[in-house]
């Protein structure tokens, strides 16, 4: 069987070890031995952690950005609640397979400064689907379609909150997992939020 390119084989060690490990845990040599290479051909492609995170981010996680910058720039089609449950849902994947990579580096300060800095560098942040589902929910006020006094920011907050929520709050129940399915979640939170957002 044909080997995968050496920087599709670094990218898919990152995403496994920091899936299971954490991003703070996760070493480039643990990287590069897991991918079958040297620690020195993974810095050909990738300059650092934080760059072969954003690869990760970019290329092995379900996409949350693409699907909210093309609902800013043309939210007509589907209905508002539609909409919105697209983006619960796969927020809900977005948030369920990130927490666990990110959440090791609040336990280690000097990392989490690095990963930041890293972040803005390249224009990226957990803030940014907030402000993605924020101008989409802006859009859908210029068209009418949900009411000029709803907040935008906090609507947004509100639905990409609840899923970051469920990505980690039901880890302790006996079943380690939520009591709905993935797509009843995304609709009936899409529906709760919609009848605040409703005219």
């Amino acid at each position: 069987m044909e080997q995968k390119p050496t920087r599709t084989r670094i990218v898919d060690a990152a995403r496994d070890l920091m899936r299971t490990a954490g991003l703070a845990r996760t070493t480039t040599k643990e990287i590069a031995k897991a991918a079958g290479c040297s620690e020195a051909a993974l810095y050909k492609y990738f300059s650092s952690k934080e760059e072969l995170f954003l690869a990760v981010l970019n290329e092995r996680l379900p996409q949350l950005g693409g699907l909210l910058g093309a609902l800013a720039a043309d939210p007509g089609g589907r209905t508002v609640e539609e909409n919105l449950t697209r983006v619960a849902r796969q927020a809900a994947l977005f948030y369920e397979q990130t927490f666990p990579v990110v959440a090791s580096l609040y336990a280690e300060p000097q990392l989490k400064r690095r990963h930041e800095e890293a972040m803005r560098t390249y224009g990226m942040g957990p803030h940014k689907p907030i402000e993605g589902l924020a101008a989409y929910l802006r859009a859908e006020q210029q068209h009418g379609r949900i009411s000029a006094d709803a907040d935008p920011v906090a609507a947004a907050s509100l639905l990409l909150g609840a899923c970051v929520q469920r990505s980690f709050a039901w880890e302790m129940t006996p079943d380690r997992r939520p009591p709905d399915s993935l797509d009843d979640f995304a609709r009936a939170l899409a529906r709760t939020l919609l009848q605040g957002l409703s005219r």
